[in-house]
Formats: structure tokens, C-alpha cells, sequence
């Protein structure tokens, strides 16, 4: 049987699925692009300094296979307690296959000013954090690294402030994308993690 709505009920049904369309459109097309020419996952197929240091790693020949928890940081934020949160949740799941990565950014509020040796004291000294920590790095859509564009590109969102967390799993392929408010210990957190390890 043949339905006909009225336009006045059709438009704003179609406005309001419009946005969730296209982001699963845009996750679909994203998601059978994974792996780049190296074999890599492309949300793993970069290099950065550890904090504080010449040496260079792969975060691909590093943490692939892991499931990852992703954090842009600032020393100087309402957000920073959650250090200490995320160092208990690295912890807590790293034997079973679990990371923490985290990227100082002075992009929102120039709430990390310091040099990276002063962040990299301040973590370990203030949080006793000890997951990998990494070169500071824009995360900013207007300036995001390309690592940030390829999470930014494949959430459909951008960090919009200090602690945004992307999850991916153990393939490399994006979980989650979780707003700075929501902390590293929260249950939403922790099953996301659980169900992906």
C-alpha cells in the first residue's frame, strides 16, 4: 500500500535524518579504506617523538594490534585531574592488549605553554603517568596535524577542547569519539574498552 505524507511532515523527518546519514555514509567509506599502501592502519600510520625526546617511533609497528585510547592533553586545563584517571585505566587493561597515547596540544585556552621536558616533569611528577606520551601536536581542526585530520576526518567531529578521546580497536579502526567532559574511568569508557578487547 502507497503511503502519502504531507510535505509538512516529510521535510523536517528528512532534515533530521539528513546529518546521520551522512556520517554513516561517511563511515562506511572511510572504514573499507583502512589500511594505507604500508600495510597500516591509516589512523596508525604515523611517527612522532616520544615527549621529551629525539627518538622517533612508529605508531603503527608500535601499538598495532592494541586497542588505543587517544588523548590531546593540557597541563593548565579544569581536565587535567584526568591524568591520574587515564593512568588507571592504562593500568588496569594494559595486559590485556590495552593503551593510553597521549599528545599535548596548546591549542585550546594555551592551557600547555611549557616546553616538553617541563610537561613531560609535570606528567610524570603531579599524575605518576607513565602511558606513552607523545610530541606536542595541533589537534585544532583549523591547524590539526595529519594524524588529528585523519581521527577528526573519520569521527565526523574534532577535539573541541582539552581531553577529547578516540577509541580504536585492535584493527586500527575507530570505536569511539568521546567529548573532554567525559572521564577515562566512566563506565561509557570502560565497556567501549572492554567490548573491544
Amino acid at each position: 500500500m502507497k503511503m502519502n505524507f504531507p510535505s509538512f511532515f516529510l521535510v523536517p523527518l528528512l532534515a533530521a535524518l539528513s546529518p546521520a546519514l551522512a556520517t554513516a555514509e561517511s563511515t562506511a567509506g572511510t572504514s573499507a579504506k583502512t589500511l594505507t599502501k604500508s600495510g597500516c592502519p591509516a589512523t596508525l600510520d604515523y611517527s612522532f617523538r616520544k615527549l621529551s625526546d629525539a627518538k622517533s617511533i612508529n605508531l603503527c609497528d608500535t601499538y598495532k594490534g592494541q586497542v588505543t585510547l587517544i588523548v590531546n592533553t593540557a597541563s593548565r586545563c579544569g581536565f587535567t585531574p584526568q591524568f591520574a584517571e587515564l593512568e588507571t585505566l592504562y593500568n588496569t587493561y594494559k595486559p590485556r592488549g590495552f593503551t593510553v597515547l597521549g599528545f599535548p596540544s596548546n591549542d585550546f585556552g594555551s592551557q600547555d605553554p611549557g616546553t616538553e621536558k617541563e610537561i613531560a616533569t609535570f606528567c610524570s611528577r603531579t599524575y605518576g603517568v607513565k602511558f606513552p606520551m607523545f610530541e606536542k601536536t595541533h589537534a585544532i581542526k583549523s591547524a590539526a596535524s595529519p594524524f588529528y585530520r585523519t581521527l577528526g576526518e573519520l569521527a565526523g567531529e574534532y577535539p573541541q577542547w582539552n581531553f577529547h578521546k578516540y577509541l580504536l580497536d585492535r584493527e586500527g579502526r575507530l570505536v569511539a569519539s568521546l567529548p573532554s567532559h567525559v572521564s577515562p574511568t566512566d563506565k561509557q569508557v570502560t565497556d567501549l574498552v572492554e567490548k573491544s578487547l
